[in-house]
Protein backbone atom coordinates (compact mmCIF):
# COMPACT_ATOMS: atom_id res chain seq x y z
CA UNK A 1 0.00 0.00 0.00
CA UNK A 2 2.18 2.95 1.32
CA UNK A 3 5.86 2.60 1.62
CA UNK A 4 6.21 5.32 4.13
CA UNK A 5 8.03 3.86 7.12
CA UNK A 6 6.12 4.57 10.83
CA UNK A 7 7.48 7.28 12.86
CA UNK A 8 10.39 6.78 14.89
CA UNK A 9 9.48 8.17 17.76
CA UNK A 10 5.84 7.34 18.15
CA UNK A 11 5.85 4.50 16.25
CA UNK A 12 2.62 5.75 14.50
CA UNK A 13 1.85 4.42 11.33
CA UNK A 14 -0.12 7.95 9.82
CA UNK A 15 3.24 9.27 8.93
CA UNK A 16 2.78 11.54 5.36
CA UNK A 17 5.25 13.10 3.34
CA UNK A 18 5.78 16.96 3.01
CA UNK A 19 8.48 17.72 0.57
CA UNK A 20 11.19 16.00 0.93
CA UNK A 21 10.58 15.42 4.97
CA UNK A 22 7.99 12.87 6.43
CA UNK A 23 5.56 14.17 9.42
CA UNK A 24 4.36 12.35 11.97
CA UNK A 25 0.75 13.67 12.69
CA UNK A 26 0.57 12.31 16.05
CA UNK A 27 3.60 13.48 18.18
CA UNK A 28 4.62 16.14 15.27
CA UNK A 29 8.08 14.68 14.82
CA UNK A 30 9.38 15.45 11.57
CA UNK A 31 12.93 13.62 9.90
CA UNK A 32 13.99 13.34 6.37
CA UNK A 33 13.85 9.50 5.08
CA UNK A 34 17.54 9.67 4.65
CA UNK A 35 18.29 10.35 7.76
CA UNK A 36 19.38 6.77 8.57
CA UNK A 37 21.87 4.94 6.50
CA UNK A 38 20.89 1.23 5.92
CA UNK A 39 22.07 -0.16 9.39
CA UNK A 40 20.27 2.02 11.73
CA UNK A 41 23.39 4.23 12.65
CA UNK A 42 21.79 7.89 12.11
CA UNK A 43 23.90 10.13 9.81
CA UNK A 44 24.74 13.20 10.41
CA UNK A 45 24.25 15.96 8.05
CA UNK A 46 25.07 19.69 7.49
CA UNK A 47 22.74 22.15 6.27
CA UNK A 48 23.40 21.33 2.95
CA UNK A 49 23.83 17.51 3.52
CA UNK A 50 26.99 16.60 3.32
CA UNK A 51 27.71 13.71 6.44
CA UNK A 52 29.93 14.50 8.80
CA UNK A 53 32.11 12.43 10.83
CA UNK A 54 34.10 12.90 14.26
CA UNK A 55 37.24 15.23 13.58
CA UNK A 56 35.66 17.12 10.97
CA UNK A 57 35.87 21.22 10.67
CA UNK A 58 32.94 22.55 9.88
CA UNK A 59 31.54 26.35 9.69
CA UNK A 60 28.88 27.98 11.18
CA UNK A 61 26.29 29.39 8.94
CA UNK A 62 24.09 31.73 11.29
CA UNK A 63 24.72 34.06 14.07
CA UNK A 64 24.06 31.97 17.50
CA UNK A 65 23.12 33.74 20.33
CA UNK A 66 24.61 31.63 23.91
CA UNK A 67 22.24 31.31 26.22
CA UNK A 68 22.61 33.30 29.44
CA UNK A 69 25.10 35.21 27.93
CA UNK A 70 25.47 38.39 25.90
CA UNK A 71 27.84 36.29 23.59
CA UNK A 72 27.34 35.80 20.13
CA UNK A 73 28.95 33.17 18.18
CA UNK A 74 29.58 34.90 14.22
CA UNK A 75 29.19 33.60 10.81
CA UNK A 76 31.80 32.01 9.25
CA UNK A 77 33.27 30.84 12.69
CA UNK A 78 35.06 28.09 11.74
CA UNK A 79 34.58 24.97 14.48
CA UNK A 80 37.65 22.15 14.22
CA UNK A 81 37.46 18.36 15.63
CA UNK A 82 33.82 17.77 15.82
CA UNK A 83 32.63 15.34 18.02
CA UNK A 84 29.07 13.75 17.19
CA UNK A 85 26.55 13.02 19.83
CA UNK A 86 23.10 11.71 20.04
CA UNK A 87 20.87 14.04 20.79
CA UNK A 88 18.65 17.36 20.34
CA UNK A 89 22.51 19.21 19.60
CA UNK A 90 24.14 16.95 17.59
CA UNK A 91 27.89 18.03 17.53
CA UNK A 92 30.32 18.79 20.50
CA UNK A 93 33.03 20.93 20.08
CA UNK A 94 35.49 23.78 21.47
CA UNK A 95 35.25 27.34 20.23
CA UNK A 96 38.00 29.45 20.22
CA UNK A 97 37.14 32.47 22.63
CA UNK A 98 33.33 30.82 23.56
CA UNK A 99 34.62 27.19 25.09
CA UNK A 100 32.98 23.91 24.88
CA UNK A 101 29.50 24.45 23.09
CA UNK A 102 26.72 21.77 21.73
CA UNK A 103 25.64 22.85 18.30
CA UNK A 104 22.93 21.88 15.95
CA UNK A 105 24.48 20.18 12.23
CA UNK A 106 21.72 22.19 10.51
CA UNK A 107 23.59 25.97 11.69
CA UNK A 108 26.89 24.36 10.32
CA UNK A 109 28.20 23.31 6.72
CA UNK A 110 30.89 21.26 6.23
CA UNK A 111 34.39 22.86 5.45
Amino acid sequence: MSDIPSCPQCQSPHAYADGALLICPECGHEWSPSAEEAGGVKAFRDANGAVLSDGDTVTVIKDLKIKGTSQVVKVGTKVKNIRLVEGDHDIDCKIDGVGAMKLKSEFVRKS
